[in-house]
Formats: C-alpha cells, sequence, structure tokens
C-alpha cells in the first residue's frame, strides 16, 4: 500500500485557488491529486502525470471532469499542457523518487528483497531495462554510475565483479546483482545492505531520474502564473541538491557586468521567491510510514514580469 508523504504539507503549500489550474507531475496512487481535487470548486482542473503505465490504470478509478491524467514523464511537462491548451498553471508539484508499490512489487526488479527479473524500468513500456544495460556496459560506465548516482566507493571493485560474471553467464535477476555486490563490497554501513547504492544508482541512471528532474524544473518556472507555486518534494541528496540549486539561482537576479551601460530598471529580476526553508515530515508521520524520513519538501514562488 501506498502512503502518500507530506500529503496535506504540500498540498497547502500550493496555496490551492479553487478555480486554478494545478499539475501534479507524479501523480503515483492519487493522493496528492485527490487532495488536489477536494479544494477545487467546478471551474478548477487539475492535470497528473506519470510514466509508470500501473499508475495510469490506477487512475482511471477517478471519474471526474475536473482531472485529467496523461501517460508521460514529467519531462514532457511543456508538450503535455500545450496538446490541451493550456498556457499558464496555478502551482506545479512534484513528489520525486519512486512509490511503494515499484519497490515491493516484486516484478519491478528495484527491489533486492526479492528475487525478480532485474528491470528497474518506471515505463515498462519502453526503454532499456538493467539487465540488458548491464549486459552492455563497460566496467567503466559500470563504475561511473555506481559513483555519481549511488555514490558507492567500492563502484569499480563491483563494476569488476559484475563483469567476471558476465563470463560464466547473463546477470539477469536482482538476487543475482545482490548477491554478486554482497561479495564484493568489504564492507557497509551497520543496518545497511551492501545492494543499497548500488541498487539506487543503477534505478536512478536506467530512468534517468536527475536529467528529467533538471530538464522539468525550468519548464515549471515558464508555465507558472504570476503567484503560482512549485511545490518539490525529494527522497535524497542528489535530487534536492538539483532543486535546492535551481530554486536558489532563480531567486537571485541574473549577474551583469557592473560596466554594462544598461539601467537597472531595464535588467532582468529574480523568477522565483523561496518560501520558508526546507520541510520534513514529522515524527508522527515518519512513525506511520518509516519511508517518509528522508523526504525534503521544498516551495518556491512565481515572481511577477513579462514571462509572468
Amino acid at each position: 500500500m501506498h502512503i502518500t508523504v507530506l500529503l496535506r504539507d504540500a498540498v497547502d503549500a500550493l496555496a490551492i485557488r479553487s478555480e486554478g489550474i494545478y499539475v501534479d507531475g507524479t501523480f503515483g496512487r492519487g493522493g496528492h491529486s485527490r487532495e488536489v481535487l477536494s479544494r477545487l470548486d467546478a471551474a478548477g482542473r487539475l492535470i497528473a502525470l506519470d510514466r509508470d503505465p500501473q499508475a495510469i490504470a490506477a487512475g482511471r478509478t477517478i471519474d471526474d471532469a475536473r482531472f485529467t491524467l496523461v501517460h508521460a514523464p514529467f519531462s514532457d511537462l511543456a508538450g503535455v499542457l500545450d496538446r490541451l491548451g493550456i498556457d499558464k498553471v496555478d502551482g506545479v508539484l512534484l513528489d520525486l523518487g519512486v512509490s511503494s508499490p515499484q519497490i515491493d512489487e516484486a516484478a519491478r526488479g528495484m527491489s533486492f528483497r526479492f528475487d525478480a527479473p532485474l528491470d528497474m524500468r518506471m515505463d515498462t513500456s519502453r526503454g532499456q531495462t538493467a539487465a540488458q544495460w548491464l549486459a552492455e556496459a563497460s566496467v567503466g560506465q559500470i563504475t561511473e554510475v555506481l559513483r555519481e548516482y549511488g555514490e558507492e566507493r567500492f563502484a569499480h571493485a563491483i563494476a569488476k565483479a559484475i563483469a567476471t560474471a558476465r563470463t560464466r553467464g547473463s546477470v539477469a535477476t536482482t538476487g543475482q546483482l545482490a548477491e554478486i555486490v554482497e561479495q564484493a563490497v568489504r564492507t557497509r554501513e551497520p543496518g545497511q545492505h551492501p545492494a543499497t547504492r548500488s541498487f539506487q544508482a543503477l534505478r536512478i541512471f536506467i530512468n534517468q531520474e536527475l536529467g528529467e528532474l533538471s530538464r522539468v524544473l525550468p519548464v515549471c518556472v515558464e508555465r507558472l502564473r504570476t503567484g503560482g507555486r512549485l511545490v518539490v518534494i525529494s527522497f535524497h541528496s542528489l535530487e534536492d541538491r538539483i532543486v535546492k540549486r535551481f530554486m536558489r539561482d532563480e531567486a537571485r537576479p541574473p549577474q551583469w557586468p557592473t560596466r554594462l551601460p544598461v539601467r537597472a530598471a531595464d535588467l532582468p529580476s529574480a523568477r522565483l521567491a523561496l518560501l520558508g526553508r526546507a520541510r520534513r515530515p514529522g515524527a508522527d508521520e515518519t512513525a506511520r510510514n518509516p519511508r517518509a524520513r528522508s523526504a525534503v519538501m521544498r516551495v518556491a514562488e512565481r515572481l511577477g514580469g513579462l514571462a509572468a
């Protein structure tokens, strides 16, 4: 069962206008979407996106004329809004990472808790599986992915172990990969499985999660009306670093050479205002849902200007 993290906090942060147009870029199992819909009147509208076919199937149970669900990654937000004839929206919510059903369903191949096909794709209708990529990638490529996306200090040793295992047959299941990593990793933090970082790294790489995030953030700002809110929930430091830096940079006016003969009134202004500090789930929420422990929510508001 998927428990939506920061459910009311995130929707509160959107500062819903009952007649507004909102985007839930990561529908999942619809927790945030249903809460947004409960705060809209008949003139309001919610556009939800997800690249997971199972999430799309779950969303078909919502029979609401104000609601549109699209099978697409959130990096395609501009195209989705264009096809729907929508220029500006009043808020965008992104709840990053994987959902509980994706982790807990063995066939998705995202967890070492089950021995299953090594898939890891969020969109199972397209793209290369983790097993297919591992069958072709060089030791250098595997090392780079494990280091960059998993911050794995034993990345090279694990990559060499995977290459050696391939000489005896394909690395096709989560159980095989977890065993290879466990044998290659000499030590690990207490309470953490040796394969945790490797599985995280491969999942992020296969789904291009950080690239998708970097591409969608500027689109969100472009499509927000003045006063519209951008709310992003991250679950690990690599995601949060991208969100934090993006919002910080957008909250600063562009830097121009001091001797440039341009009037201050003609210089472009900051596009976002940061709203408060990063927020985390409280003790009660993490007690009910331990997977919420790593969640970080950041909120920014679109400032006025010609583009807004």
